[in-house]
């Protein structure tokens, strides 16, 4: 099997076919050979083979049920507890079959207690093996195996809105080429890594330039006619293509989709996930976080603290202007990790290495002390953060809060990274820290303010350890 094949679904029939006999042979030994829960009134012992004309039975009812629902289709993004529905529909409408059989062939070797069982493992064997698959998948798909090329037309809001869940979640297998539009200023452009390939008259030169599997399509609907000729260029060099409605620029957590009786209703609440009572349950679990590693924290803040003041006679803490949520100044406090009027000299080095004012990363940075080397390259600089985290001014996981020099020059739509309270790391930070440009950053801090969730931040702080140990991005 290759690793393309592995990264698909193609595989999975073929599992389930097999996972749905090892069901029936684990109930079989849990009713026969362990005697776990034996009804009185059955047989005590009886051989395999009467079962299986039932197993074929239960098998094939199972693939033919799954295949109709979809389940073998690769859906990206589909939740995973969508699959774990079908599995068990599926598995109960087989069972049932298999009870309607027994009731008119009345066989002579028929263990009711043993469909059970085997009900039961088929469901955990089913399951286990989709959560299997997909750690595959998006393994392979992170080391570009199995993945699609993704070109992008229009740039404005909902381009943005698909760019940035493209960008956040790679597991999903969307690699994205480049973008068109139909302005030249924004066309012309690059967003990030993401290049600007020019005007939207270009499509078919770039769909065989780049090897484009996949169009998406976000331009407006005013724009209709353009957007037919689009697709028909599209299908014409045999390239998928998707177009995205004007109403999920605002994010399909913002609309709100009722029936009725088969017209659809669209609405927009303008709700942010991170607010009232969810809110309230991230700022619990920062302080219980806190509270939970401070004995190896407070150590680890009086050695550091020593290092550099023994090295020079600079103060311990650096403090700087940082902007917060909704445009709030804060002070944010840093362990020094260079000489102490480095300050005076960030201008001229920004300058120097032509780097990007709005969000600046020098590499060997000679204002760095040797302590500073060391706790820079492990980001413990910015462990005294967890004072603002304890103010209440930062959380453990949300966008880096940047200077007001750097907001000035911001355009209108980086300014949504400012919507929420800052955090000690993001999804920025996971995904590369430095080695993202600025405009990259940008979308993966909106697309976790839209996208939020305690299950997001759990993620993110579990990536966050293992991305310091490998230093990547860090100077």
């Amino acid at each position: 099997m290759g690793l393309k094949q592995l990264a698909s679904r193609s595989w999975m029939p073929w599992v389930d076919l097999l996972l749905a006999f090892l069901a029936f042979a684990l109930a079989y030994i849990a009713r026969y050979e362990l005697e776990i829960f034996r009804p009185v009134a059955e047989f005590n012992y009886a051989p395999f083979d009467p079962y299986l004309p039932y197993v074929i039975v239960f098998a094939v009812w199972l693939h033919l049920q799954y295949r109709g629902s979809g389940l073998y289709r690769s859906v990206r993004g589909r939740p995973w507890i969508e699959e774990v529905y079908t599995i068990i529909n599926g598995v109960a409408n087989a069972t049932i079959v298999l009870v309607a059989v027994s009731f008119f062939l009345q066989p002579l070797v028929f263990s009711r207690l043993m469909l059970i069982y085997a009900a039961a493992f088929a469901v955990i064997l089913l399951s286990v093996a989709r959560i299997v698959q997909r750690v595959i998948q998006a393994h392979l798909r992170t080391k570009g195996i199995g993945i699609q090329r993704v070109l992008i037309i229009g740039v404005g809001e909902a381009g943005q809105a698909v760019l940035r869940t493209m960008i956040a979640r790679r597991e999903l297998g969307y690699r994205v080429v480049g973008y068109l539009d139909d302005k030249p200023e924004r066309g012309n452009v690059d967003l990030g890594r993401v290049r600007g390939l020019g005007h939207i008259d270009r499509l078919a030169e770039v769909i065989e330039q780049e090897a484009v599997d996949l169009v998406v399509i976000t331009l407006r609907w005013k724009h209709h006619d353009r957007i037919l000729e689009l697709i028909e260029v599209c299908q014409q060099k045999a390239v998928n293509v998707r177009v995205v409605p004007d109403v999920f620029q605002l994010n399909t957590r913002q609309v709100q989709i009722e029936n009725l009786d088969g017209i659809p209703l669209l609405g927009w609440n303008g709700a942010m996930p991170l607010r009232g009572g969810n809110r309230l349950a991230k700022r619990a679990i920062d302080l219980g976080l806190i509270l939970l590693a401070s004995p190896i924290l407070i150590p680890l803040f009086l050695v550091i603290a020593l290092a550099i003041r023994l090295e020079n006679q600079g103060p311990v803490f650096y403090t700087q202007k940082r902007v917060g949520e909704h445009g709030r100044v804060f002070s944010m406090f840093k362990f020094r990790s260079m000489i102490p009027d480095a300050d005076k000299y960030r201008q001229q080095l920004i300058e120097q290495h032509n780097l990007d004012p709005r969000h600046p990363k020098i590499v060997d940075d000679p204002r760095i002390t040797r302590v500073g080397k060391v706790i820079r390259r492990a980001s413990l600089d910015e462990l005294p953060n967890l004072i603002n985290v304890i103010r209440g001014e930062m959380s453990l996981v949300g966008p880096r809060p940047p200077t007001p020099d750097e907001v000035t020059r911001y355009d209108s739509w980086h300014l949504q990274r400012l919507q929420t309270m800052p955090g000690m790391t993001g999804l920025w930070q996971v995904s590369g820290r430095s080695d993202v440009p600025f405009d990259e950053m940008c979308l993966l801090d909106i697309y976790y303010i839209e996208n939020w969730s305690l299950k997001l931040d759990a993620q993110i702080l579990m990536m966050t350890l293992p991305r310091v140990l490998m230093r990547q991005g860090a100077y």
